[in-house]
């Protein structure tokens, strides 16, 4: 037997909004399944995974606090995917955003007098390096014709290894028992808390802006057009003068730009200092956001606390139910599976015929 995918002729805009809460619903009920087979009742895991994160103030916090990176960088890659190129490094470009911006804090340390540039500077610091990462595998690409897809994904391990050896080298707190890490940041170089005694921090306020300006500038403006075009029909935008090499330069700026950005937010957020991990995974974990977002803006932030959520229940699966960290990774690769299947369908009839390979739609 043959399956052929014949695209169809129109595309119900019900059905592409209803197949990623079908797709969810189906990857619940696998996952059901699965935890079943642990042993363990799908009801109590539901409610642990599900219901327990959003039950609490802390917890409610606590998955906002994680959707807003998961959520900036995944917007970042959007603009590159749209585009029809593949930035699989923003876990590098997170890494040396935030290495940038706390070289500024921990410069700053001690200071007295007028420090209101500090953080300012910390952020645009890590903006401007991650940008700057993302340049490499760009440049790579537009001028030697190098794979963006695998230079991108090497210099993440370059990134690690440099933040690695400067925490414990020439960044390393003198007087922190030898212990890997940098000096604690100075208040000053923290971001503020939105209420007093709580963990939620300003960072979410600007990962919210930055989702409003990227949807704002991908549905209202020239550059947001060209980068829908070159994605869909690459031949129709050379015949509209666009060009290929400018977009690669700039989509990759803006999405390494928003990895640094998300780097730095989370080190003068959360951590307060500069350790050898920064990041539990973000970057990559921002890819599944970004696709089960369908590269769109809004649902990039759905997709952000659908991820967020099923980490912080994960976690608490782990403690409560004694389930494997595993399980929730697994759910989440599958829940993207699902989804991107469930694309396929809302885009192309599915057809058997006797015999032969199958056939895909032609690439556009």
């Amino acid at each position: 037997m043959r399956l052929d995918l014949i695209p169809r002729a129109r595309r119900s805009p019900w059905f592409d909004a209803l197949t990623p809460v079908l797709a969810f619903a189906l990857a619940v009920m696998i996952g059901g399944i699965a935890v079943s087979a642990l042993g363990v009742a799908p009801s109590d895991a539901f409610l642990t995974y599900f219901v327990a994160p959003l039950s609490e103030v802390w917890s409610i916090q606590e998955v906002a606090l994680k959707a807003a990176p998961l959520a900036l960088i995944a917007t970042g890659l959007a603009f590159c995917y749209r585009a029809g190129l593949w930035n699989i490094g923003a876990e590098g470009q997170y890494v040396v955003g935030g290495l940038a911006g706390g070289i500024v804090a921990i410069a700053a340390h001690g200071m007295e007098g007028f420090t209101l540039w500090v953080l300012p500077a910390m952020l645009v610091a890590g903006t401007l390096a991650g940008l700057a990462y993302a340049m490499i595998p760009a440049l790579l690409k537009v001028r030697l014709g190098v794979s963006e897809i695998l230079t991108s994904l090497m210099l993440v391990y370059v990134a690690q290894l440099l933040l690695d050896y400067m925490v414990r080298g020439p960044l390393r707190d003198p007087k922190g028992y030898n212990f890997p890490q940098s000096v604690s940041f100075d208040p000053f170089a923290r971001l503020p808390y939105l209420t007093e005694g709580e963990s939620l921090h300003a960072g979410v306020l600007v990962a919210a802006l930055a989702l409003a300006l990227a949807a704002l500038v991908l549905a209202r403006t020239l550059f947001g057009f060209e980068v829908r075009l070159v994605g869909t029909s690459p031949r129709a935008a050379r015949f509209a003068g666009f060009s290929q090499s400018r977009l690669t330069l700039a989509v990759f700026a803006i999405s390494g730009g928003a990895a640094g950005l998300a780097g730095i937010l989370e080190v003068a957020g959360r951590i307060g200092q500069l350790q050898p991990e920064i990041s539990p995974g973000y970057g990559f974990t921002a890819i599944i956001v970004a696709f089960l977002g369908r590269l769109s803006p809004p649902g990039i932030l759905i997709a952000a606390f659908v991820i967020a959520l099923t980490t912080i229940g994960g976690e608490n699966a782990q403690i409560d139910l004694k389930l494997p960290l595993d399980l929730t990774r697994a759910f989440q690769g599958l829940l993207l599976g699902l989804v991107l299947g469930a694309d396929v369908i809302a885009r192309c009839h599915v057809r058997l015929v006797p015999g032969g390979k199958t056939a895909l739609p032609e690439a556009r």
